[in-house]
């Protein structure tokens, strides 16, 4: 078995018959057969080979497989957008009169199918809290069908154990389904812990730049037809372009996350100690609270830090009005370092209170950490720090 980068780079490059050494774009909704009965055969699924984009297409079964090496998944399919591959991972597994476990801090719009798209269907869900994971016995009932958490969650940077949702789940038989959006397959594997299927966010650390939408679901053969057929016949596909931006970023995610990562633990202890600060978290740091079980199950701590200032909605907007290199934007992952305030954007949908629940407070700033030299990142951070006093 090789090395994760020699998988990234090696696995699935598709073909044509000009000999070319980079993988080629397959910009068709289309494609021929030599017969009327290999139509057929296809179509019947006898033989495999592509048929129409919707359905598949060399350059996203290019990316399936080297993503797949990567999480050590069986199968798997590409879809339009991170939320796709969300929305896709449930409605695929689920029917009406299933309930959903699942941990409470998520990604808002992930909260919001949950608690708004679902229950049109006859989907319930009930969240456990993190830190009382002893406590989702009893939430168990007699309908629950799947677990879904994610971990590192966003934006609060909770870690669940990986081990005891893979026991916890088969215990119940239920499906389990990780989020790994922000550890990416090169941090955590989360099939090696009993996931069942895994969803990503392409979008973000996998593409690393901020340039295409793509998501990913992952998993056991027999799921992921299931998955298949759903997407098949709804349509949440992703192009040919995006997914041939996207499995040529795989190539690069090991180099690159080596640097988000050594650059954002040398920053979140830089600022641990800041008297502007209320906290700073992030998994590799000793102060977090879950730092050995982080270390258990991740390769490094991640791309993304935390950092409640004083002063609460109105500091952390000055604060916010004097980065100077920093982007404001709503994504994260990207090659430019990028500032988000949740609690007024990526999670303003939800309460007050559901905030306050999975430790978003007004003056959490989420950080994620670009390819920028750390020092200069560091400095621009300070200087705001200091001019939003």
């Amino acid at each position: 078995m090789s090395h994760f980068e020699t998988d990234a780079i090696r696995i699935a490059a598709s073909k044509s018959n000009q000999r070319e050494h980079s993988a080629p774009l397959y910009l068709s909704s289309s494609f021929t057969f030599d017969s009327a009965e290999e139509a057929r055969a296809m179509f019947a699924e006898e033989i495999e080979g592509n048929i129409y984009s919707r359905y598949a297409n060399p350059n996203s079964t290019d990316l399936i497989q080297k993503v797949c090496a990567a999480e050590g998944t069986e199968d798997g399919i590409a879809t339009a957008s991170g939320m796709a591959a969300m929305f896709g991972s449930m409605a695929a597994l689920l029917q009406q009169g299933d309930h959903i476990l699942a941990s409470r801090s998520l990604f808002g719009s992930t909260h919001q199918l949950l608690t708004r798209v679902f229950p049109k269907w006859g989907i319930s869900s009930t969240y456990g809290d993190i830190s009382d994971i002893k406590n989702w016995e009893k939430l168990i009932q007699p309908n629950t069908k799947m677990l879904f958490i994610e971990t590192p969650s966003n934006p609060g940077l909770e870690i669940i154990d990986l081990e005891w949702a893979g026991k916890f789940a088969a215990t119940h038989k239920l499906i389990l389904v990780v989020d790994n959006c922000f550890a990416t397959p090169y941090l955590q594997q989360p099939a090696k812990w009993g996931a069942h299927i895994v969803t990503h966010s392409a979008t973000k650390f996998i593409d690393g730049q901020g340039r295409v939408l793509g998501g990913l679901i992952l998993g056991n053969k027999e799921l992921i037809q299931d998955v298949q057929f759903f997407a098949r016949h709804t349509g949440p596909s992703i192009s040919p372009f995006n997914a041939w931006i996207l499995a040529k970023s795989m190539e690069t995610l090991a180099v690159r996350m080596d640097r988000h990562c050594e650059s954002a633990l040398r920053i979140a202890e830089y600022f641990e100690s800041n008297s502007e600060l209320e906290n700073v978290k992030y998994p590799f740091l000793k102060s977090h609270p879950q730092y050995e079980l982080a270390k258990k199950q991740m390769k490094l701590g991640g791309g993304i830090i935390t950092l409640s200032l004083k002063g609460g909605i109105s500091r952390a907007q000055r604060f916010i009005d004097q980065l100077q290199m920093i982007s404001v934007t709503a994504n994260l992952g990207d090659s430019r370092s990028i500032i988000t305030h949740p609690a007024s954007t990526t999670h303003s949908k939800l309460s007050e209170e559901e905030r306050a629940k999975v430790g978003i407070s007004d003056g959490l700033i989420r950080l994620s950490v670009g390819l920028e030299h750390h020092e200069d990142i560091t400095k621009d951070i300070e200087r705001a720090l200091e001019k939003s006093k």
